[in-house]
C-alpha cells in the first residue's frame, strides 16, 4: 500500500509537507510547483487520504442490525426502539445501507447476515448467537451488552454507578424502606435467564445498609401490564415501602396506575423513581423522576465504532460507557 513516505520521496519533500498538502492544510505556505509535484506523485502512486478512503467506504457500506426483540416487543419498549432509531439516523447521514433483522427463533439469522460490511447487535444474546454473528462478520458491535470487552466493541451504560446514585438519592430524601420492581430477560433458544445488573446492585447496596427486604422485590417483564400487576401484589400485602425503584419507565406507567386505582398518592404516600426517561415520562401525573439514558446517542456511537473497524481496520476492541443523568421531577419526595 502506498504511504506518505513514498509520495514524499517521489516529490522530493518531507512526509509532513506531503501530508499537509494532501489534506488541504490552508495554514501551510508552500510553492504551487511543490504542491503540483505532491499531487502528481500521489496520483501516480494511486494514493488516497484517510478522508477520501472513509468517504468512499461510507457510500458503499451495508450493515446489519440484529435486534434481540421482535417487532411487537420493540413497540412496547421505547428503550430499544430509540437505540435502533439512533443507528438508522447516523447511517442515513453517512449514506450507509441498513438491513434490520428482528428476533425470530424460527429463522437462522446467519443466512440474513451474509455479505454485510459489519453488524450492530442490539440487546442481549447467548454465547451461541454471539459465535454465529462473529462467523458472519469480524466487524461486530454490541449495544446495551458487552459479552467480551477484549474481543468485541460495545456501547453500554454503567448500571452499577447509576443505581448507587439513584438509591443514595432516595436515602437522602429520608426513605429507609425502598422496594424494587424489575424484569427478567432471557436469551437463546433455551431461554437462559439473565439477572439484571440493576437488581444485583440494589441487593448489594441495600444489604450493605442493612435495610434489604426480600419481600420488597418484585420481578416480572419490562412491560406496563407487569408493572401494574406487580404493584397490585405489593398493595395486597399491605404496608408498602415508602419508595420504589422501577427498572423501566414502561413498568412505572403500570405501577402508577395501580396506585391511583387504590387511592394511594404519588409522591405523598409512595415515591416512584423510574429508568429510561421515555418521552411520556414527563407527562405522567405526577411527572416521573427517572434516569435519562441517551439511547439515540448510544446507537449513533455504535455506528462510529463500526466505521472505525471497517475503514481503519482497527483490531483492538473498544468499550464505550455513555453517562446517565438523574432527572428529578415530581414523583419523589
Amino acid at each position: 500500500m502506498t504511504t506518505l513516505k513514498d509520495i514524499a520521496k517521489l516529490a522530493s519533500v518531507s512526509p509532513a509537507t506531503a501530508s499537509r498538502v494532501l489534506n488541504n492544510d490552508i495554514s501551510l505556505s508552500v510553492a504551487e510547483e511543490t504542491k503540483k509535484r505532491i499531487f502528481e506523485a500521489a496520483d501516480e502512486l494511486g494514493y488516497k487520504t484517510l478522508r477520501q478512503r472513509n468517504k468512499n467506504a461510507d457510500k458503499s457500506l451495508k450493515i446489519g442490525i440484529i435486534h434481540w426483540y421482535s417487532q411487537k416487543e420493540e413497540v412496547g419498549d421505547p428503550y430499544y426502539l430509540s437505540i435502533r432509531k439512533g443507528i438508522e439516523k447516523e447511517c442515513a447521514k453517512k449514506k450507509i445501507e441498513v438491513k434490520t433483522i428482528f428476533k425470530n427463533l424460527d429463522i437462522d439469522a446467519s443466512q440474513q447476515l451474509k455479505d454485510l460490511d459489519g453488524i450492530i447487535a442490539i440487546g442481549k444474546f447467548s454465547d451461541e448467537e454471539i459465535r454465529q454473528f462473529a462467523t458472519c462478520s469480524k466487524n461486530l458491535v454490541f449495544v446495551d451488552f458487552s459479552p467480551d470487552e477484549k474481543k468485541y466493541d460495545s456501547v453500554v451504560i454503567d448500571f452499577k454507578k447509576t443505581m448507587i446514585e439513584v438509591l443514595e438519592y432516595l436515602l437522602g430524601l429520608g426513605h429507609k424502606r425502598i422496594g424494587f420492581i424489575g424484569g427478567r430477560e432471557y436469551v437463546g433458544k433455551n431461554k437462559e435467564p439473565l439477572k439484571d445488573e440493576r437488581e444485583i446492585t440494589y441487593q448489594d447496596f441495600m444489604k450493605k445498609k442493612n435495610i434489604y427486604e426480600l419481600q420488597d422485590v418484585y420481578i416480572g417483564k419490562f412491560a406496563p401490564q407487569d408493572g401494574y400487576n406487580l404493584m397490585k401484589k405489593a398493595i395486597e400485602k399491605g404496608q408498602l415501602p415508602t419508595a420504589f425503584f422501577v427498572a423501566s419507565d414502561s413498568m412505572a406507567i403500570g405501577v402508577i396506575q395501580a396506585l391511583y386505582e387504590s387511592n394511594i398518592h404519588v409522591p405523598k404516600d409512595v415515591s416512584i423513581l423510574g429508568f429510561n426517561d421515555i418521552p411520556t415520562a414527563k407527562y405522567l401525573i405526577p411527572p416521573l423522576t427517572t434516569v435519562k439514558i441517551y439511547t439515540e446517542f448510544m446507537g449513533g456511537t455504535a455506528v462510529g465504532l463500526l466505521l472505525e473497524r471497517v475503514n481503519e481496520n482497527r483490531g483492538i476492541a473498544k468499550k464505550v460507557i455513555i453517562p446517565t443523568v438523574l432527572i428529578i421531577r415530581e414523583s419523589c419526595k
